[in-house]
């Protein structure tokens, strides 16, 4: 579409301008995952990930202010005015291992599931908190929504094996 087609549409009122080049239809249905639809729609590489990918899956009480996302080493970290990011950096198989394609509002997203989300928020400990991960461990094997195994098989192939292994023993016994 033209930037002139797009202006037309804008004082027209069909569209209302989010930040740049991002636009939104005034008839669209607003959700709670607003905001994550934007950073998705301007960062279609990012991955969903952390406290925020924990709101998504309705997994524990942190109400972290912002977006988490994860972008691949070497690329450039979006930037916007609207949101405030939280920007983690994957590579090697922690850019596909327990990342699952979604969309929010209508927009194509990937996030981690949430076994994934478990073993990052241990991996990013010291951003998100050490409370956070474990509370995440625990409603996560508590609700089932993710089985031990999961976890296990998602800190293998993220290299953090070191970091569950205790508490899946622990939780073995």
């Amino acid at each position: 579409m033209s930037y002139d087609n797009l202006r037309r549409m804008e004082v027209a009122g069909l569209v209302e301008r989010e930040g740049w080049g991002l636009y939104w239809r005034t008839d669209a249905v607003i959700t709670q995952h607003h905001s994550v639809a934007a950073v998705c729609a301007r960062a279609p590489n990012a991955i969903v990930s952390l406290i925020t990918a924990l709101r998504v899956h309705d997994i524990g009480t942190q109400l972290g202010y912002g977006v988490w996302i994860a972008v691949p080493h070497g690329e450039r970290a979006p930037s916007m005015d609207s949101v405030r990011l939280h920007v983690t950096r994957f590579s090697g198989p922690s850019l596909r291992y327990g990342v699952v394609d979604t969309e929010f509002e209508g927009v194509p997203a990937r996030i981690t599931t949430p076994a994934r989300t478990v073993v990052d928020c241990f991996r990013f400990r010291r951003r998100v908190g050490l409370e956070a991960a474990l509370e995440a461990f625990d409603e996560v094997l508590l609700e089932r929504k993710a089985t031990p195994d999961e976890i296990w098989r998602a800190a293998e192939a993220c290299r953090a094996r070191y970091l569950v292994e205790p508490l899946l023993y622990d939780r073995a016994r």
